[in-house]
């Protein structure tokens, strides 16, 4: 199989419609940040995607969570939240 047909094989193209102003935003994002327009739709559906796996994870576990009691001792909340507060973001 040559280069040209592997390259093929890696990208699918497909039409979407969508509302002009958010076709002229992404252009601009695109421009912007120095992508091309495939480029930018396709972190913006990778990062999509992830979100809705997070999503999905989040919601399992605030079920399994939810029959369990997750109080702290006061003391280690204390100590969480003087950690917490001493890492920079």
């Amino acid at each position: 199989m040559g280069w040209y047909n592997f390259v093929i094989l890696l990208v699918v193209k497909t039409a979407v419609s969508i509302p002009d102003s958010i076709f002229e935003a992404a252009d601009q994002m695109a421009k912007r940040l120095g992508l091309s327009r495939s480029e930018l739709y396709a972190r913006a559906l990778v990062k999509q995607l992830s979100d809705e796996v997070d999503d999905a994870v989040t919601a399992r576990l605030d079920a399994v969570y939810s029959s369990e009691k997750s109080d702290l001792p006061p003391a280690l909340a204390d100590d969480q939240r003087r950690r917490l507060r001493s890492i920079e973001w």
